[in-house]
């Protein structure tokens, strides 16, 4: 250290002189320069000037060259004044940066050398600052340069020698440990380093709690966790036994450090500790060193201080990590339920699936640590850091020859003539039908031709042949006053008062809320003790409820009977009984009646009276009984004999608002300490199955603190329960049938409940790197005693909900090849309001099959014929044998006059189609909302039914949606992925909704709009994805000149006008990126084969809003049904805007799309391809992984959103919305 010392006084001495003579030196210089240029050409000057700028670093690397050749004493004030210079035009100019590293360049030899062999302290500072500005810019291609020229070696050899100094020199130790940070984490770096005992070394600085060179601890854990991350350094400190010493400094750092003032060191410990758990042996030696329960302790202790949360969570991670992968407990991850295809895929997942052996362990995971694969000879590939990296993604199409629309009809027209009869408008011709008028009327499209709805008798069976709804039942003679009662009503369709209800005594509570939602008349006391409805041995008869109910109650506990005693006046003759004869005998009641503080609704219910359940009205379209009808020809799997409360009652919106939940702080963090206290106190685990699908022999709890699970009912998909602890249960969810995966959706039931405690239920087998329970969503709970007593709804639920990875592992099997992936959690937390309840959770409102057909059933029985053109078809039968209905649409003729007919014939088609992925409910919801608006009384809806004929398949993938499953039909693949090549055999409703296109384009008549509902798990609002070949072009910046091809911008005007007229829908997340992992889905075919421009996937959100009207509130069904009218109402308005001169206006708002794309040609938010899935990329923050790579000091960032918040006027007229467009 003495020659350090003596240096730095020389050149202490030396440095005032020579600063003096280099001022006067360069007072000279540049007194000679403006002499010189005053004698030169403009032309010269700059030559000369460019010359000086790059003769000036090549100068002073050529000084330092000779002083490193030359022994002549004193040059090491030459080598520390050019290392100055070197290092003061290194910090200020990028190009002297890139011409010391650049090829062919011998800077950084002549660098490296000087630092080598000279021993002058201010030198070497000199230098090091010099290397650390050159890596610092570059990334990792210079620090590459930089240790093959033999830097880590000298650079090691430095950091030996100056260690040996007692005290070490702080500032060069700092300078070192930086450099060597900052090249440390290029793979082939760090074993370089390692393979000359750096990490050794790094442990000997490293230590316990001491006050003296902290600056220097830090910067040494700093550069250690950086050389750890090499697997081979990784290895070598675990074969060392430095994982102990790591958990004993950081226990002795956290027990001395009482104050938290060397936080930054103590994580810098439990960075060096994460480090080494990247590999399989690194993880075993913690386990080993009793890893889990240190960091659990301490990080419990360090709960109570927030300012140490960046240790909680890093500790967090690492236990996280290194908790031992577990498997499922279940026998295989394929469904408990099987179905033979009728063919055999050649390729892809299911043809796997059908090729595994038998005997196959398919949960097993094999893939804990494969990765551990590096060895000594690891070869870094050379990549050139430098240049800018932007963000790529790769699954944009960027062939514009693939892009461009190009209408093929793939089938032959002979084929095509099949699908014929699904469009008898278009051949009808009118004249045996008992129109409105047979004679000729001007056409007057805002023409008010509402009138009373006439609800004909429901048992009429339909038939495609003779279609008796549209075609043989003609308007009837009504009642004055309830034509008056028609025009008071709101323009949504509603249940009209028939004439044979006026007698009924559910009338003398007109306008209460607790009315019976249909014919239903039970009993108060037997309903309220109804366990379920049972389907397994009724009498497919015709015998009805009654209005007369005689309850016979003996005692507390026994059996209750129900008989029927008089016929019901008013019921729908659709609405079968489903019990054989006129009583039934209930079993055993899981709910015992009224919570003790209501029992005094219910005390006039006495023994022998005649009581009424009475329940608020639910829908216009809704009828218990109908529904049960409907269940009856549905065919499921698991052929299914119980009916779920929800979908028998129905379901009302609640009155209130519901806000999207605010996440408490740490809450994440807080259930993964719970689930490692599994593993560290694993006796306190009960580990008990109290439901199994795959166990027929698996009992029901009969212990009055257990509660009681069951989902066999349509769209119930619970596997198997275990409970955990005395309130906490763990829950998997059933895979899709043929399928090892796409578990999201649920829907189960529970009971046996008690109130004030809270219940803890974790779905354990979720698939989905992230989901909006995160941000504020809240699962659906349905309870049966609320909807007894009049509040028949869905509510949102639940406390202390997050979204995380979780231990148990998903085999390469299962994850589609690859390893090492993990399942994730769905956890909330639970209260129930009533003791001894029948309550059902579930992922978003359910909407069933059957519920389906019901409300088409309702929708066919109340419309108008002689104003609307109603027509249902079965467009085809699925793999489980169940129809898939195709609904048609329009505005009947004015009269059968030939231009009234041409007009009807001649309307443009809108092709509507829902629900492909049977876990997205809410597409069905919104699907509603557009049949229901389309059927509804109002102007606008009959203006919009006389200028479209709509086609709308509301439910492609029927046997997804009654089996449970979340994203696939019985064949276990996606539908939405097979527009492409349908097979008529697998995919028989993509394959013959495709037929129907193709056929509408090849007899000319290619819809206006296509338009297929989705839900959307990721993202907030509502927004619609369609197709655009420029947008698409530029969003890539591939090819520059694509910005000259020529497209009708008409895409964009439909969700321009949702943006403006639906408040829940934002323009801000739509996009019309074109994307290669979408080429084969609807939306994206019917653009570019079909040759539909404004051909749209239309995302509803799962959670809510961020902007508008409903910012800050979670979506319910009330905001969906108005957002499927709120398209209607969109369809309508675009029809203006295209037919300017049908509403005289004049031609140039034309032109009005044109204004629709702004310059700067980007895309706001493209989709990306995630999990096969019609998602785009998730940009917000959250701490739910547990990856190696994950450094996050927040527990959780809030929920900043990533979209452009859209104006919203719902006051708008037609022509006012208008101009706002145009503005």
């Amino acid at each position: 250290m003495g020659w350090w010392k003596s240096s730095t006084a020389i050149y202490l001495v030396a440095s005032k002189s020579r600063h003096f003579a280099i001022m006067q030196q360069q007072v000279v210089r540049d007194g000679d320069l403006k002499n010189h240029i005053s004698d030169m050409n403009k032309a010269k000057t700059s030559a000369e000037k460019s010359v000086s700028a790059n003769s000036r670093t090549l100068s002073l690397l050529s000084q330092l060259e000779k002083i490193n050749v030359s022994s002549v004493l004193g040059e090491s004030d030459n080598a520390r004044h050019v290392t100055s210079k070197i290092l003061h035009l290194v910090q200020s100019q990028e190009k002297t940066r890139k011409e010391i590293i650049s090829k062919g360049s011998t800077g950084i030899e002549v660098i490296l050398t000087t630092l080598e062999n000279t021993r002058d302290l201010q030198t070497i500072l000199n230098i090091l600052n010099i290397l650390i500005e050159v890596v610092s810019v570059g990334g990792g291609r210079r620090a590459s340069v930089l240790v093959t020229k033999g830097g880590t070696q000298i650079l090691l050899q430095l950091l030996l020698t100056a260690s040996k100094d007692s005290p070490p020199n702080e500032e060069l130790m700092m300078l070192l440990h930086t450099l060597l940070a900052k090249i440390g984490p290029k793979a082939v770096n760090a074993v370089s380093l390692g393979k000359n005992g750096v990490v050794e070394l790094l442990f000997k600085i490293i230590g316990p709690f001491s006050k003296r060179n902290t600056s220097l601890m830090k910067v040494a854990l700093d550069t250690l966790a950086a050389l750890l991350k090499s697997k081979t350094n990784a290895r070598r400190a675990v074969d060392r036994g430095y994982v102990q010493v790591l958990l004993t400094i950081y226990v002795d750092w956290h027990r001395h450090d009482s104050r938290h003032r060397y936080m930054l060191i103590r994580k810098g410990v439990l960075q060096c500790i994460k480090s080494i758990t990247n590999i399989k042996l690194g993880r075993k030696a913690f386990l080993d060193a009793n890893g889990m329960k240190i960091l659990y302790n301490t990080s419990q202790e360090c709960l109570a201080v927030r300012t140490l949360d960046p240790l909680v969570n890093t500790s967090s991670l690492i236990m996280r990590k290194c908790f031992p992968k577990n498997r499922l407990p279940l026998p295989t991850i394929k469904s408990a339920f099987h179905f033979q295809l009728p063919v055999i895929p050649a390729s892809g997942p299911v043809a796997q699936l059908y090729s595994l052996p038998p005997d196959v362990d398919d949960v097993v995971d094999e893939s804990d640590d494969n990765d551990d694969a590096e060895t000594e000879t690891e070869i870094e590939t050379e990549i050139d850091d430098d240049k800018d990296q932007h963000f790529k993604n790769d699954d944009i199409e960027t062939d514009i020859n693939k892009l461009k629309p190009r209408q093929e009809l793939g089938r032959p027209m002979e084929e095509l003539k099949m699908y014929e009869q699904f469009f008898p408008e278009l051949s009808e011709n009118f004249q045996e039908w008992d129109l409105v008028s047979k004679e000729p009327k001007p056409f007057i499209p805002d023409a008010n031709l509402s009138g009373p709805i006439v609800v004909p008798t429901a048992s009429e069976e339909h038939t495609a042949e003779a279609n008796p709804s549209a075609k043989e039942v003609a308007l009837k003679e009504c009642n004055p006053s309830l034509t008056e009662e028609y025009n008071r009503r709101p323009v949504f369709l509603e249940l009209p008062k028939q004439d044979n209800m006026k007698n009924s005594s559910l009338h003398q509570q007109n306008d209460q809320r607790n009315i019976l939602p249909s014919c239903q008349c039970l009993s108060q006391e037997i309903v309220k003790g109804l366990d379920r409805i049972s389907l397994q041995n009724s009498a497919k008869s015709d015998q009805y409820y009654s209005t007369g109910c005689v309850v016979k109650k003996e005692s507390k506990d026994s059996l209750t009977m129900l008989a029927c005693s008089k016929s019901c006046d008013h019921v729908s003759p659709c609405g079968g009984s489903l019990f054989e004869g006129s009583s039934v005998q209930l079993g055993k009641l899981c709910c015992t009646g009224v919570d003790s503080e209501e029992e005094g609704d219910s005390r006039s219910s006495s023994s022998g009276e005649h009581v009424m359940l009475q329940v608020s009205d639910v829908s216009p379209v809704h009828d218990c009984d109908l529904y049960l009808e409907m269940v009856k020809s549905t065919k499921s799997i698991p052929d299914y004999s119980e009916v779920a409360y929800p979908d028998y009652f129905g379901h009302i919106p609640p009155p209130f608002k519901e806000p999207i939940l605010e996440r408490p702080y740490g809450v994440q963090r807080t259930k993964i300490c719970q689930d490692i206290e599994r593993l560290i106190y694993q006796n306190d685990i009960i580990d008990r199955v109290v439901y199994d699908l795959d166990n027929l022999s698996c009992s029901v709890p009969e212990e009055a603190d257990v509660l009681k699970f069951n989902s066999k009912f349509e769209s119930g998909n619970l596997r198997k329960v275990i409970q955990i602890r005395k309130n906490e249960y763990d829950l998997i969810l059933n895979s899709d049938i043929n399928s090892n995966h796409y578990h999201q959706w649920f829907y189960f039931e529970v009971s046996g409940m008690k109130t004030g405690i809270s219940y803890r239920f974790n779905i354990i087998n979720c698939e989905k790197s992230n989901s909006q329970f995160n941000y504020g969503m809240q699962p659906l709970m349905y309870s049966v005693q609320e909807a007894l007593r009049s509040r028949p709804c869905w509510t949102r639920v639940g406390t202390d909900i997050c979204y995380y990875k979780n231990h148990f592992s998903r085999s390469s099997i299962a994850a589609g090849g690859q390893k090492g992936k993990s399942y994730y959690t769905i956890t909330f937390t639970v209260t129930f309001q009533h003791k001894d309840d029948v309550c059902y959770f579930a992922y978003h409102y359910p909407y069933t099959y059957s519920t389906l057909k019901m409300h088409l059933k309702k929708l066919e029985s109340m419309h108008n014929p002689q104003q609307i053109y109603f027509r249902q078809d079965v467009l085809c039968e699925t793999l489980a044998g169940n129809s898939c209905p195709l609904v048609t649409i329009t505005a009947m003729p004015e009269s059968n006059y030939y231009e009234h007919i041409c007009q009807f014939r001649n309307r443009p088609y809108i092709f509507l189609s829902a629900r492909v992925h049977p876990g997205e409910t809410n597409a069905s919801w919104v699907m509603k909302g557009t049949l229901e608006y389309l059927m509804s009384n109002s102007p606008n809806a009959q203006c919009l039914r006389e200028s479209y004929i709509f086609k709308i398949i509301p439910m492609l993938n029927p046997d997804g949606v009654i089996n449970g499953n979340h994203r696939c039909s019985l064949s276990g693949e996606d539908l939405n992925r097979q527009w492409q090549n349908p097979n008529p055999d697998l995919h028989p409703t993509i394959y013959h909704a495709k037929g129907l296109l193709q056929y509408l384009a090849a007899i000319k008549r290619l819809p206006l709009v296509y338009c297929d509902y989705h839900g959307h798990s990721r993202k907030k609002n509502v927004f619609m994805y369609g197709c655009s070949v420029k947008e698409t072009m530029w969003h890539t910046s591939v090819n520059a000149a694509s910005c000259n091809l020529t497209e009708d911008p008409c895409y964009r005007a439909l969700p321009k006008i949702l943006s403006q007229t639906a408040p829940a829908f934002c323009m801000g997340s739509c996009s019309f990126v074109v994307e290669k992992s979408k080429e084969s889905t609807a939306r994206v075919v019917v653009w570019r084969e079909i040759g539909v421009q404004r051909s749209y996937t239309m995302e509803s959100t799962l959670c809510g809003c961020d902007q508008g009207k409903y910012k800050g509130l979670q979506i319910g069904t009330r905001e969906l049904e108005e957002m499927g009218a709120k398209f209607c109402v969109g369809l309508l308005r675009l029809k203006r805007l295209s037919s300017p001169l049908e509403y005289n206006l004049p031609s140039s708002l034309l032109d009005i799309e044109n204004e629709l794309i702004e310059s700067s040609c980007k895309v706001t938010s493209p989709t990306t391809y995630v999990l096969d899935e019609d998602e785009p990329r998730f940009l917000e923050e959250v701490d739910y992984s547990a990856e190696s790579n994950d450094d996050q000091d927040v527990e959780l960032a809030d929920n900043t959103g990533d979209y452009e918040a859209t104006n919203q006027d719902d006051g708008l007229s037609d022509s006012d919305s208008t101009r706002t467009l145009l503005s």
